[in-house]
């Protein structure tokens, strides 16, 4: 492996150039034409290849409805023309919130919702001619529950000893059982407020996403490769089932943890930096048997101390190690994984990520792997917050502005490890510059308290 090092190329040659000597297989196409194709995603038409990807601002109102922070950063994402807006995690029932101002859309607020995906449609059709397709993630947060103030309480599938802190709780089967019409139950009521389809989330160590690893579990959802995607499957085939074949099933999950066996899936058992492609493939197969039309691929755990698995990053949270490989080596990762999926799905739809770190270069390698057949659409995270104009600027100049690129500080991380409201302190200073400040400070406070 090589030494980390921070974004530091000027031109594509230099770009390419270190992507050669490192030996990875990082294509970077000089026309980007493919980025403003249509595609057929479940019964509709995306009109372009561009996609936001799930962002937690972590800034709902207290009832979980959409806030005024909310409402300015989807409409910054219609403006800016995307042709898929995946709209952040909700929580499906109020003890799985990962904090107290998580978005939860419930039958009490289901009509600010339903402004909010009007107005974006309006702003949209007002400024590129189209609607973007909008899914709505759907979470039960496990193991990050946080529901009220800063005390966690964590509903976990199993123990894991890496992760552990104490206080674990572990959930029934009943109570897993109990899930399947939760999840039910919120699909319907995005499809109420207006919402093209929804995503059963299955990434970054939440809920679903553990279980897919909880080799050690006993019971319906523990030990068999059956049984730890039980969940999983049983939603989406429920979800179908209800909502008919013009409603998008999707999931955005985890097809590598780098996390050590029994506890981590898609990793060799003797090596937990060896992607093992056998479960995660079985279960990308699975899934569009059982109705998914659109799945995002991810890997690791953001929580944890190898961030680089799922945002690649010049500088990393406090107390994260550097890691031991360049980031063009986690980027190159992510798009393997994603060309893995992508060929399990077949004409699923496959919205790769790990772009952000590429900075003015992402739309050369998104043009790429879709030309290569790698994915079929590129999503922008934490990119998607610093530089929600990225896709106009494509379409209208030609190529993405460095000046407006996210840098990787990974500070919207560390607002959300401190548990504020969170969006990019670079790009957005003005708002979240003060937020960054006055989170950290009083999570210092807490910890000296300790």
């Amino acid at each position: 492996m090589s030494l980390h090092e921070k974004f530091n190329f000027e031109t594509l040659a230099d770009i390419r150039k270190k992507t050669s000597e490192l030996g990875l297989g990082i294509g970077f196409d000089e026309n980007l034409d493919v980025l403003g194709t249509p595609l057929a995603v479940g019964k509709l038409i995306c009109p372009n290849r561009f996609a936001v990807l799930p962002m937690e601002g972590c800034d709902s109102n207290p009832d979980g409805s959409p806030s005024q922070l909310v409402h300015d950063r989807y409409l910054k994402y219609a403006e800016g023309g995307f042709g898929l807006i995946w709209f952040e995690a909700n929580a499906i029932v109020p003890e799985g919130r990962a904090n107290e101002l998580q978005m939860m859309l419930t039958a009490s607020n289901v009509s600010k919702f339903r402004e909010l995906v009007q107005e974006v449609d309006d702003l949209s059709m007002k400024k590129h001619g189209f609607k973007p397709i909008k899914i709505l993630q759907l979470t039960h947060s496990g193991r990050y529950s946080r529901p009220e103030g800063h005390i966690a309480r964590p509903l976990v599938p199993q123990h894991d000893p890496l992760l552990d802190k104490g206080s674990e709780v572990i959930v029934s089967d009943e109570y897993l059982d109990s899930l399947v019409e939760r999840y039910v139950i919120s699909a319907m009521l995005a499809k109420e407020a207006g919402f093209d389809g929804v995503d059963i989330k299955a990434c970054h160590r939440y809920l679903i996403s553990e279980l897919l690893a909880s080799h050690t579990r006993e019971g319906r959802y523990g030990g068999s490769f059956e049984n730890r995607t039980r969940l999983l499957l049983s939603v989406i085939r429920a979800v179908r089932e209800k909502l008919g074949d013009e409603f998008i099933v999707a999931s955005r999950f985890n097809v590598f943890d780098a996390h050590p066996y029994p506890y981590g899936f898609g990793c060799d058992k003797d090596d937990m930096w060896k992607f093992d492609p056998s479960e995660p493939v079985r279960l990308v197969r699975e899934m569009v048997a059982s109705g998914v039309g659109l799945l995002s691929n991810s890997g690791g755990n953001p929580y944890y101390i190898y961030p680089q698995v799922t945002r690649p990053f010049d500088k990393s949270s406090y107390g994260i190690p550097v890691p031991e490989e360049h980031p063009l080596e986690s980027v190159d990762r992510l798009f393997v994984l994603t060309e893995v999926v992508q060929k399990a799905a077949g004409n699923v739809p496959v919205i790769g990520n790990g772009y952000s770190w590429l900075r003015q270069f992402l739309p050369n390698a998104a043009a790429s792997n879709i030309r290569a057949g790698r994915c079929s659409m590129v999503g922008l995270g934490r990119e998607s917050f610093a530089y929600p104009m990225a896709p106009a600027d494509v379409f209208e100049k030609g190529a993405m502005d460095p000046k407006k690129c996210c840098i990787t500080c990974s500070l919207c991380t560390q607002i959300m490890r401190d548990h504020g409201t969170t969006g990019c302190v670079i790009r957005n200073s003005g708002t979240y510059m003060p937020l960054y400040k006055k989170f950290n400070a009083e999570a210092v406070e807490r910890e000296h308290r300790k």
